[in-house]
Parts: C-alpha cells; sequence; structure tokens
C-alpha cells in the first residue's frame, strides 16, 4: 500500500488551487465542502470560478504563481493545463513540506484526491492511487447504490448519544457490542425507514435496559473459510468476521482471508499439518473457552468448512460443556470449491449418481477406509489431504479392485491463483505427485467425472 489512507480537518484553513478552468473549479468545489479557506491563483479564472469569487466563498489572485504562495497552506492543488507551472507548484509545495497533488500527474503528487461517497458526517473515499480514475468513480457509483443517504443522519444520531453510552458502559468492549447491536438492529431499520423519532425513543430504550453485566460475556464464531478464494466468503462469516476481538486461524485460511477479519482484533495462528501441530487440539479447545470467558469474541477460522474434516464438531462440544455461546458458519468445502474450480462435477446424471468424502490421513502408516465403500460404480470420490500417503492410497485401491484406469485428478491450491490441476488415473497417483512435485494443499477426485476436466475447466 503506497499511499497512507487519511482524512485531514480542512475547516477554516488555507488552501491552494493554481489554476482557473474548470477542472481547478471542480477541486475548489471539493474543498469547500470541507469549509476550507480557498485561494486561487490563476491569470485568468473562468466562469465557475468567478461565480464563486462574487459570492464571497474564494479569493482569486489574478497572477502567475509565485513559490512563496505555498507558505502557510494546509496543501496545494496544481490544476493547469501547463505541465511547467504544475511541476514549479509540486516543487514549491514538497520543499515546503506542504502537500500537493497535480491533476493527472501522479508522479508529481504527495497525495491522492479519491472519489468520495458522502453520507455527512460519514465518507468513504475510494482510491486507485492514480492507476485509473475511473476506475475509482465506477467503484463509488456501486457504493453509493448500496449505501443509503439516511447513513449520514444514522451517525448524527449516534453521535448524540455516544457521551451517555460511555457513562452507562465504562469498558470499550462494552461499548462497542452495544453499538454493534444497535447499528444491526430495529434502531437503524427505524432510521432508514424515516422514522427518525421512533428510531431516538427506541435507542433510549436499548441504552435504558441494556445492563453492563450483560456484554460481557464472550462468544465463539465457529466459521468456514472456504477453499481459498475470499469471494467465496459467506455475507455472515464476513459480519462475524468483523465483530472478532480475537482470531484464531488455520494452515488452509489463505493469508486474503485473514486480513478481513477486524483490523483491531488479536490474531493468532494454531494451525495443523500432518503430525505437526502448532497448538494440539486440546489447547486450543481451552483457549477458545477462556478468552469466551474473559468476554472475548472468539473467531474460530477454519479452511473449507468446519464440519467436514475440521474438527468443528470437538471445538463446540468443549464450549457447550462450558457453557460459551457459540455459533457455527458452514463454508464451501474443499471438496466443492476445488472441484468447481477445475472443472469436474462431483456428480452428473451419466457419470456419477453419488459422492463420498473421506480423509486420506495416514494414522500408523495405514488408511482406515471402508474400501468396498470406495469402489462403487458411478461414484465421485473425493479424498482431503492425501497427498502424504498417496502411494498407499493408491496401491490400496488397486489391491481392493478398483479399476487402473479409473481417471484421477489432483487439484492443488484449489480456487486461488495459484491452483494446478493433474489429471490421470488411479494408477498413475504416485507419479503424478512425485513429477510434479505435489504439496498439500491438495485435492484428490476419483471417478469418471474427471473425463469432462478439458470441456469444462474454466478457471
Amino acid at each position: 500500500m503506497r499511499h497512507f489512507p487519511v482524512f485531514l480537518d480542512l475547516n477554516k484553513r488555507r488552501c491552494l488551487v493554481v489554476g482557473g478552468g474548470e477542472v481547478a473549479a471542480r477541486k475548489v468545489q471539493q474543498l469547500l465542502r470541507s469549509n476550507a479557506d480557498v485561494v486561487v491563483v490563476a491569470p485568468r479564472a473562468g466562469p465557475d470560478i468567478q461565480t464563486l469569487e462574487q459570492q464571497g466563498r474564494v479569493s482569486h489572485e489574478a497572477r502567475e504563481f509565485r513559490d512563496k504562495d505555498v507558505s502557510g497552506c494546509a496543501l496545494v492543488i496544481a490544476a493547469t493545463a501547463d505541465q511547467q507551472v504544475n511541476s514549479r507548484v509540486a516543487a514549491a509545495s514538497k520543499a515546503g513540506n506542504v502537500p500537493v497533488n497535480v491533476v493527472d500527474n501522479p508522479a508529481l503528487c504527495s497525495f491522492i484526491m479519491p472519489s468520495v461517497v458522502d453520507r455527512d458526517p460519514v465518507q468513504i473515499a475510494v482510491s486507485t492511487g492514480g492507476a485509473s480514475p475511473v476506475l475509482a468513480r465506477l467503484l463509488r457509483a456501486k457504493l453509493e447504490t448500496l449505501i443509503p443517504a439516511t447513513y449520514g443522519r444514522l451517525a448524527t444520531v449516534v453521535r448524540e448519544f455516544r457521551g451517555r453510552v460511555k457513562q452507562r458502559f465504562p469498558e470499550f468492549r462494552q461499548r462497542r457490542r452495544f453499538w454493534e447491536n444497535v447499528l444491526q438492529g430495529p434502531v437503524a431499520e427505524m432510521l432508514f425507514a424515516g422514522r427518525e423519532q421512533a428510531a431516538i425513543q427506541a435507542l433510549e430504550r436499548e441504552l435504558e435496559n441494556a445492563a453492563p453485566a450483560d456484554l460481557k460475556t464472550g462468544e465463539v464464531y465457529l466459521v468456514g473459510g472456504g477453499p481459498g478464494d475470499p469471494d467465496l466468503l459467506t455475507f455472515r462469516a464476513l459480519r462475524l468476521m468483523q465483530q472478532a476481538d480475537v482470531v484464531l486461524y488455520d494452515r488452509l485460511v489463505s493469508p486474503a482471508i485473514v486480513e478481513l477479519a477486524r483490523k483491531e482484533a488479536q490474531r493468532i495462528y494454531v494451525g495443523k499439518q500432518s503430525d505437526v501441530h502448532t497448538v494440539p487440539q486440546s489447547e486450543l479447545n481451552e483457549m477458545m473457552v477462556k478468552l469466551a470467558q474473559q468476554g472475548k469474541r472468539v473467531l474460530r477460522l477454519k479452511g473449507g468448512d468446519p464440519f467436514i474434516f475440521g474438527r468443528g464438531g470437538e471445538e463446540i462440544e468443549e464450549l457447550a460443556a462450558a457453557g460459551i455461546p457459540f455459533q457455527v458458519v458452514p463454508g464451501i468445502t474443499a471438496a466443492a470449491g476445488c472441484a468447481s474450480y477445475a472443472g469436474i462435477p462431483l456428480t452428473h446424471r451419466d457419470l456419477a449418481h453419488s459422492c463420498l468424502f473421506v480423509t486420506g490421513h495416514l494414522k500408523d502408516g495405514r488408511l482406515d477406509f471402508n474400501w468396498p465403500a470406495l469402489i462403487q460404480p458411478k461414484q465421485t470420490v473425493a479424498i482431503y489431504m492425501g497427498v502424504k500417503g498417496v502411494d498407499v492410497l493408491q496401491k490400496s485401491l488397486l489391491e481392493q479392485g478398483m479399476q487402473p484406469g479409473m481417471p484421477a485428478a489432483i487439484v492443488q491450491q484449489g480456487t486461488t491463483p495459484d491452483q494446478r490441476v493433474y489429471v490421470g488415473a488411479v494408477s498413475t497417483l504416485t507419479d503424478l505427485v512425485a513429477e510434479n512435485e505435489i504439496k498439500p494443499p491438495s485435492m484428490i477426485i476419483i471417478g469418471e467425472v474427471v473425463r469432462l476436466h478439458d470441456k469444462l475447466s474454466w478457471f
């Protein structure tokens, strides 16, 4: 991130705009919305700036730019058609440690003017770092359709109650939880519907009836992070990720997904790989209980789905026994995600009427499978964590009677930009892993549906 996002208080502070044309006038209007004291320096001013001067809203000095003009300014904008003048403005501003923006010339800028969604006092700034102002405007337009204008009034109402809420709830965590309940509940909906007085009355009741002790109880969110692509998260997962105080995340959760959790949340890596447990399961269960008992909201973030080879059942058993409230949010399991992104349907009317999920995790060097159940006609077998024991898997399948030519695929790092799909047969699984140096996380898919990969592959 090259540019640090920040909001400046320009109220009654001197800001300089060099240039008098239409572009300069647009920048002047943006500054005026922040109640800045705007000075325009340009030999000639266009009609828009002339009108603003006549209204007494800006000061126009009809002359060429001088380096000393930047002195005492909170910021400077160069918006002339003369690149030499713009370069002089940028150089003088940087020499005086004054933030400067040169329109359509990111190389000369020390700050970027974002596209803004204005729901005063709520403001959302969108920037592409100068790479594409048009893209920034398109993103702003999308946000405009998603964020009601009444969000500004909601923020104003909240501001009026902040002092009273702070008195009522001395702890920051209690206040944050109170406001999250309010802003995601009926009070906000009333205001969005235009029932402002009813919303204020409801907020009064919430404040009167809420007890600090009620907001001290922690909770655990068991959330499935899916197979890797952040776009595959559920809305509910994202919402809970933004509420968490602590994030306990697995090895299979991609960094891009971990980054979507609340920025202030404490992050603790509890990943596991075969035979190596950073935090043993018993300690992890105990950690969740203790953190929740401290009043914290704990996000247990897992790859795939918590209840499909994710040991989620064991974890919530411990939570239930300790009386800790919890929620479970399903995720797209690796088999579904990897198969979809590899163009391999897990079921198909002509090729597969059922699908079996199994784990290829070795125990004492063996695979404890119901082998006859794996070797059935018109069935797809999706094998999690099967790469390490692929030689045992291949040998056992062939010994149990699976056809050597049965199509098989290995999907490595499925749904991510690094996804690779290797197609062969059951008899070539070991060779596929060795020749391509395939590493976890990888999903093995066996069945006639693998034949469709060449035709249906899209990602």
